[in-house]
């Protein structure tokens, strides 16, 4: 699923979302909150439902959206060249969260929404977006089957750290720092595994390859095209 490309400027949306924010702890992600936040930046009602036809899902989407601009943005004002993959990675994480920080309401309604079986399809997509601009922002251009597993293995940081966040009430959000530090920790030690089992396995010799070599020696080309040996 794209972004809605209508003509509608984004930074248009971008306004009805931060408004409709302030109206979701009390209305949800409904209409009425679009429409008391359109109301509140006077843009009519009708622009408003055009910026979001299909409703809940394109709100949340682009909330989603909004939220991966703003961390974005962060990473490119950031000084990150001396920096560690796994410290940049974490910046970009921090960096959504800061940006979601006074919306902690709208996130754990828009969760809620993405949880359910019906639209559990645009929660992932969301997801992977998120993870892909986390690692793109970082300098990571792997296009090789590393590519996959590092956005599979940072989908799982970053959804068990904003859970773990949602209901963090520590002083500037201290704990979810340092969770946010373990689990990083984790996949890296994962990543490392995973890097010398391959070496490992480019290092040890194939055993189905050797036994068909020494098949090959003892009985010729018979033994590999199903010819029988009685001996």
């Amino acid at each position: 699923m794209t972004d809605v490309d209508d003509g509608i400027d984004t930074a248009l949306r971008d306004r009805l979302i931060v408004a409709t924010l302030a109206h979701t702890p009390f209305d949800g992600w409904s209409q009425a909150a679009l429409r008391a936040g359109a109301r509140d930046i006077d843009i009519a009602e009708d622009v408003a439902q055009a910026a979001f036809p299909h409703g809940t899902r394109d709100m949340i989407r682009h909330f989603s959206r909004w939220a991966d601009r703003c961390m974005v943005a962060g990473l490119e004002a950031a000084d990150l060249e001396d920096m560690r993959i796994r410290d940049r990675v974490a910046i970009a994480v921090e960096l959504r969260l800061e940006a979601l920080e006074p919306h902690k309401e709208a996130v754990r309604r828009g969760l809620s929404w993405l949880a359910m079986p019906q639209n559990a399809v645009l929660g992932a997509r969301l997801l992977y977006r998120t993870v892909d601009d986390i690692w793109y922002a970082v300098g990571d251009r792997s296009a090789d089957f590393s590519f996959y597993t590092k956005r599979g293995l940072l989908a799982g940081v970053v959804g068990s750290t904003t859970l773990f966040w949602l209901d963090d009430d520590s002083e500037g959000g201290t704990e979810t720092s340092d969770f946010l530090d373990r689990r990083i920790a984790d996949v890296m030690r994962i990543s490392s595994v995973r890097r010398r089992t391959e070496d490992l396995k480019m290092k040890t010799p194939n055993p189905l390859r050797i036994l068909r070599d020494v098949a090959r020696k003892r009985y010729g080309g018979q033994a590999l095209r199903g010819g029988s040996h009685s001996g």
